[in-house]
């Protein structure tokens, strides 16, 4: 565990003045990865020897090894620490930060980028679809269902080992997407290495100038913007889904014929089965 947890755990504990100690050190992380042992006596109003014996209390084995793990704590981010920066939250904060995660990336991706995404995607034989992670993996899924849907066979991966194994049985007429909102996604990335290997064309909907940005064919670029609250959940995703929403309608329009045949047989199985009105989402 890191420093910070243990001395939440062990913050009843401690002795009077080590309490003090912890709430010194925890109100300014960065100050006490740099202070000497005399700054930090000072600054918690304790004997030097109070802060050496916090630090065993909390598992250090001195000062300087209390010291390494508050820097530790640090290379995770202040926002993960403290209550600093918290933006306003409640129904339309979220609202707020979806819409301008949305204005930051309407004009990143290109008609010539798209044009050259689904010139791949209406030759391929197959398209295989690649995301881990908690959004990624849903909007994998989601990729392969708006596809299908133009008749076209996509399939979804979201387990490291079974993306290693589909990569390793396509051919040069197999198209391959990857979705990956920060663009380091190890597992991701050696999946599309392996299909780069085997002369496959991959498209990636992910980060620029990213590891996974660098590996790929035609990138369609989005930009996360994440603050400092931790709390919400990122609206990151929704760029991603526009982005393929982009993506998939423009291949529908590329074969329009096709794809109303494809949607028009869907909708007439589907209000038989449920009716209801015309105007209903189809298949949502």
């Amino acid at each position: 565990m890191d420093i910070v947890t243990i001395i939440g755990e062990h913050f009843g504990q401690l002795r009077d003045a080590e309490k003090k100690v912890a709430q010194f050190i925890l109100a300014d992380l960065t100050f006490a990865a740099n202070a000497s042992i005399s700054e930090l006596a000072k600054g918690a109003q304790v004997s030097e020897a109070s802060i050496t014996r916090f630090a065993k209390a909390v598992h250090c084995r001195n000062v300087r090894d209390l010291k390494l793990k508050i820097a530790q704590s640090l290379a995770l981010g202040q926002r993960f620490i403290s209550d600093l920066n918290v933006e306003p939250t409640g129904i339309s904060g979220i609202y707020d930060g979806i819409k301008a995660a949305l204005d930051l990336n309407s004009q990143l991706i290109t008609q010539e980028l798209i044009d050259s995404a689904t010139s791949l995607l209406s030759r391929a034989r197959q398209i295989f679809i690649f995301g881990v992670g908690g959004g990624s993996t849903m909007l994998a899924q989601e990729l392969q269902y708006r596809l299908f849907r133009l008749g076209y066979a996509a399939t979804a991966y979201s387990d490291p080992m079974l993306m290693r194994m589909a990569s390793a049985t396509m051919d040069s007429s197999d198209a391959v997407v990857c979705l990956s909102i920060g663009g380091f996604s190890p597992d991701v990335l050696a999946a599309a290495n392996i299909a780069k290997q085997l002369q496959v064309k991959v498209i990636g909907i992910t980060k620029a100038d990213t590891p996974l940005a660098e590996a790929i064919d035609v990138l369609l670029p989005i930009q996360s913007h994440e603050t400092d609250f931790i709390f919400k959940p990122t609206a990151s995703r929704f760029v991603m889904m526009a982005a393929m929403d982009v993506l998939v309608t423009e291949l529908a329009l590329k074969h329009k014929r096709k794809s109303r045949d494809k949607l028009r047989k869907m909708k007439q199985v589907l209000e038989q089965h449920r009716g209801g009105v015309d105007r209903q989402p189809l298949g949502d």
